[in-house]
């Protein structure tokens, strides 16, 4: 386990063991058994870095300043600045403060038309236009994770959610067919990553011959 997950899941126990001692009047030694802590552990009072506080608040600085940039970046421009730091430390103290980098604004989807023009793409009934778009988290371990969110952009139904360490273009593939099976296949079909619809009769035909079986054909020599 690396040392800042390790040091992090001490911090937890311990302030678990100290909410059981006091909310049920165990002692300290059946809490910290029960709860997989050893007892120096427990009494040991953690101790930060001397120069936390001010790594902490030229990070904040620079968060402030680039606010585009992620903790890579900022850890690069530490550096730079005369720091000693590595980037796992500076991710830490990142999450700690709570920073993120914005999201950028998704452009809006139009419709091209053969002269060169191109109209705004506007839901106007249920099932006329979807929107895939992926999601990207981490669990208490730090490990990512991935979500691919469907919704109807007319009812703003969410028509499915698939959650995994890594999706692949199979995933978005049966995830669409099981909606095509439910719900029939819609007008417009939208994503930000192409930047325009995609055709749905294209795409469905596409998702048949991906989940349909392969034959495969066997000859004999004369």
């Amino acid at each position: 386990m690396p040392f800042e997950e390790a040091r992090d899941s001490s911090n937890r126990r311990r302030r678990c063991i100290d909410h059981t001692v006091r909310k049920f009047g165990v002692s300290e030694r059946l809490a910290c058994r029960v709860l997989g802590q050893h007892r120096s552990t427990q009494r040991k009072a953690p101790k930060g870095r001397a120069d936390d506080a001010a790594l902490t608040a030229d990070i904040i600085e620079l968060a402030t300043r680039y606010g585009r940039y992620g903790y890579r970046r900022i850890a690069a421009l530490l550096r730079d600045a005369g720091w000693l730091v590595n980037v796992k430390r500076v991710e830490r103290i990142w999450r700690q403060e709570g920073l993120k980098v914005p999201a950028r604004q998704p452009k809006k989807g139009r419709l091209w038309s053969n002269d060169g023009s191109c109209v705004r793409l506007r839901p106007e009934r249920p099932n006329h236009v979807w929107y895939y778009d992926f999601v990207e988290g981490r669990t208490h371990n730090g490990r990512k994770f991935r979500m691919l969110n469907l919704i109807d952009q007319f009812t703003r139904e969410c028509l499915a959610i698939r959650i995994d360490r890594k999706l692949k273009s199979t995933d978005v593939i049966d995830v669409l067919s099981e909606l095509f099976i439910l719900h029939g296949v819609p007008g417009h079909i939208r994503t930000k990553f192409r930047g325009s619809a995609i055709d749905p009769v294209s795409m469905a035909r596409r998702t048949v011959r991906s989940s349909s079986p392969r034959r495969c054909a066997t000859g004999s020599r004369r």
